[in-house]
């Protein structure tokens, strides 16, 4: 079946600037009013028309990301050997690096490099926690999935060695009231 004429319409706040290409995508944008974007597709499939719903999906994450931001908790768990985090900033890209150590007692040091304008912070309220800040969704959880890659447990049986660091809560910097 073909959709002869679908529309999504998305309200755009003012102020704040991000950007994402989505130019690979056959859909069209247009400004009916002010501060609202109208994302359209003419004859499209029932695929299309999903694709119509994921871009809208897209930009309404651009929007959250500018107005409230996103944070990301991952706590580290350990049974044995406690794992210790530093947390740097590298001064020539200015992006953070992660730094794990004592990870189930190995003495290799695994390091992360964070995406780009994603803020990397120990938490001071919780103890072996990790936060996670930034502005677009895309960055902070793939940071957050990197990190909790590269502390996956190999060649051992992974029912007992829970061992690793997972995000414990998702949510935005600035907190509804």
């Amino acid at each position: 079946m073909r959709y002869i004429h679908s529309l999504e319409t998305l309200e755009i706040p003012e102020g704040g600037k991000l950007s994402k290409d989505l130019s690979h995508i056959a859909v069209n944008f247009s400004r009916p009013k002010k501060n609202v974007i109208g994302i359209e597709i003419h004859h499209g499939s029932r695929k299309d028309v999903a694709t119509l719903r994921t871009v809208r999906t897209l930009i309404n994450n651009l929007v959250i990301g500018v107005t409230k931001g996103f944070k990301y908790k991952m706590r580290y768990v350990y049974a044995h050997f406690p794992i210790n985090v530093n947390v740097e900033k590298n001064s020539e890209t200015g992006n953070f690096e992660v730094e794990i150590r004592n990870f189930i007692g190995e003495k290799l040091v695994r390091r992360v490099v964070m995406q780009p304008g994603v803020d990397v912070q120990i938490s001071t309220s919780q103890k072996d926690e990790l936060l996670l800040l930034g502005n677009s969704l895309e960055d902070v959880s793939q940071s957050a999935a990197d990190i909790q890659q590269i502390c996956r447990v190999r060649n051992k049986d992974i029912r007992k060695f829970l061992d690793g660091m997972y995000v414990s809560e998702k949510g935005n910097i600035v907190e509804e009231v």
